[in-house]
């Protein structure tokens, strides 16, 4: 049973990228003023699309820690009762301006055309929103971790990038430490 009760659907069982891979050219921008206004523009337009969903909505990523240089792309964490029922969210988002990106097991992501805005959907208490939480709550509390994080994105920055994803690999070990860290802080 899903979260609401109603019958369980199979997920999609491979990842599908709309549109295929993009070879990036990754920047990083100093902190911006702007983009908690972004994500806050960003997460009415989503919470108005999805109104009777009852969607938990949070900023995530770099652009979402004071300080912290990032990509100029406001990532959002959208939490809706089942992934599977895209008919209760997809649509809608869709109309709302945005375009599905990727569709693969447990989440989607839909984006703005000017690919600026990056909302990421998962099935309420998929574990992958608790760990979006749980860098950004650390990175936003430790200046040392976030200048390491920081100096981990600024040397990747003269690669090329076949596609977002590859990037956001290659950080994979440094993010793993960080959780590690904030999992340590957050049981003392």
């Amino acid at each position: 049973m899903s979260n609401n009760g109603t019958p369980r659907r199979p997920d999609v069982t491979a990842t599908e990228l709309v549109g295929g891979p993009e070879a990036v050219a990754v920047t990083l921008h100093t902190y911006d003023d702007r983009w908690p206004a972004v994500y806050l523009e960003h997460e009415t337009r989503i919470r108005d699309a999805l109104a009777s969903a009852a969607a938990t909505i949070e900023h995530i990523g770099s652009t979402s820690v004071p300080g912290l240089a990032a990509k100029p792309i406001v990532d959002i964490v959208v939490a809706v009762a089942d992934i599977t029922a895209e008919e209760d969210y997809l649509d809608q988002l869709v109309a709302a301006g945005y375009e599905l990106r990727v569709r693969e097991p447990g989440h989607r992501m839909v984006r703005t055309p000017a690919r600026d805005v990056h909302v990421h959907l998962y099935e309420r208490g998929a574990a992958a929103v608790g760990e979006y939480l749980l860098l950004r709550d650390h990175l936003r509390l430790d200046a040392g971790d976030r200048a390491l994080y920081e100096s981990t994105k600024r040397s990747l920055l003269n690669r090329r990038w076949d596609d977002m994803n590859d990037y956001a690999d290659a950080k994979s070990d440094v993010i793993a430490a960080l959780k590690g860290r904030a999992r340590a802080t957050a049981g003392s």
